[in-house]
């Protein structure tokens, strides 16, 4: 099953009101920010998250989902809101910003496993043993329907835009914003040099397992791209880039020290390809970048 256009319009209708329409500001001629770090639970993650809750039945045991914190907190924020319960598994990497975040909204959070895939395990079992409706971080067409109305919304507020570039973890935002965005705008994918899950997928024709590490390891540590990603992206020719660790601390600090902008390591990691050259604009090219996430210490700003 596939994510097209009309899903993602769709989604845009029946989450309206309850996702934020974030602003697009432009930080210099023709080079533009989404900031999703303005979004309800500070990522994009919470679009996808009522859509799939919205698109289906809830039962008494509520809804479960695995995360390295941003999907989790997206999904624990949309289920105080619908008033449902909320369980959530997250993997030891989880920042303790996050955890605690996850408590404040009224989940009830278990750490399980080193890495997103073992915490994926565990919470795919708790839900057969409980029956509650799985929020998939990434590979599930609500939720990617959910992630392409960030796209939808940006082609809207800014118009004529040549370029996006969007971060990567398990897929679900590019894969969404590839869809939402309809067929004007190139979306180019970025992601950190250890974590290319999309990058060997394109290279192998097909997701293959990564090794997960690095500074962005709690929100992009996916171990292997979605299906639902790969089908979508490959088909429309999305390339990837990949940057340093280094790279996207410099980005971070430069969002902050610039722009006033308080991102996390995944949020930067878009920015990351322009300031460190690895994407080079064309002359006149009109380029947005999605600044995903804030859910930082923002003690570690400066």
């Amino acid at each position: 099953m596939t994510v097209r256009y009309d899903d993602v319009v769709a989604a845009a209708r029946r989450i309206e009101g309850r996702a934020v329409r974030t602003p697009v500001v432009e930080i210099s001629e023709g080079l533009f920010l989404k900031l999703e770090v303005l979004q309800h639970s500070g990522s994009f993650k919470v679009r996808g998250a009522f859509n799939r809750m919205l698109s289906a039945h809830v039962p008494d045991s509520g809804v479960i989902a695995a995360s390295g914190g941003n999907h989790g907190l997206a999904v624990a924020y949309a289920a105080r809101a619908l008033g449902v319960r909320a369980e959530i598994f997250v993997p030891e990497v989880c920042s303790p910003v996050k955890v605690a975040g996850l408590r404040a909204l009224g989940a009830n959070v278990t750490q399980a496993g080193a890495i997103y895939s073992e915490a994926a395990e565990a919470a795919a079992k708790r839900a057969a043993e409980t029956g509650a409706l799985e929020v998939h971080a990434y590979d599930h067409p609500d939720v990617v329907a959910g992630q392409g109305t960030l796209g939808l919304e940006l082609v809207e507020q800014i118009g004529g835009v040549d370029t996006i570039l969007v971060a990567v973890g398990g897929g679900g935002l590019v894969a969404g914003v590839t869809v939402g965005a309809g067929r004007g705008p190139r979306v180019v994918a970025v992601e950190p040099a250890l974590i290319p899950t999309l990058h060997e997928a394109l290279k192998a024709g097909g997701p293959v397992p990564v090794g997960v590490s690095g500074v962005a390891a709690d929100a992009l540590g996916a171990t292997r791209l979605g299906e639902l990603a790969y089908e979508i992206v490959s088909a429309a020719g999305v390339e990837s880039l990949l940057v340093s660790d280094e790279a996207i601390e410099a980005a971070r600090r430069t969002l902050w020290a610039e722009h006033r902008v308080a991102a996390e390591h995944a949020g930067a990691t878009a920015y990351a390809a322009l300031t460190q050259g690895v994407y080079a604009r064309e002359r006149g090219e009109r380029v947005a970048v999605v600044v995903c996430g804030a859910n930082t210490d923002p003690a570690t700003l400066v």
